[in-house]
């Protein structure tokens, strides 16, 4: 699902107009970013959490040309899935796969 596609569900869920729908979508993600840029954590129960993971300098190998290069520390944001989301999606894999249906592992 792509941003557009999220903006198009929620206007046709909530009755909105697309441009307030995206408003909302906007605002929702600008304070996802403000919260993991001042380094606190996101949850939202039965979907997931996302948080910020410091990773250190290491030596990496460009892979065209295979020199060795240093890589930065940085910081990256991680997401883990939670219980309920992770349920559902294999519940509905189970249930593709007994009616016969593709699961999107395999290309038609």
């Amino acid at each position: 699902m792509t941003k557009s596609e999220l903006v198009e569900a929620i206007a046709a869920r909530a009755d909105l107009s697309k441009a307030r729908a995206e408003m909302v979508v906007n605002c929702v993600f600008d304070a996802m970013t403000e919260a993991l840029r001042s380094e606190d954590g996101v949850e939202i129960r039965g979907f997931g959490s996302l948080k910020v993971r410091a990773h250190k300098p290491y030596q990496g190998r460009n892979p065209r040309t295979g020199k060795s290069v240093q890589v930065p520390s940085k910081r990256l944001p991680f997401f883990k899935v939670g219980k309920e989301l992770k349920e559902l999606v294999n519940a509905s894999r189970l249930l593709g796969a007994i009616r016969g249906g593709n699961d999107g592992d395999e290309e038609e």
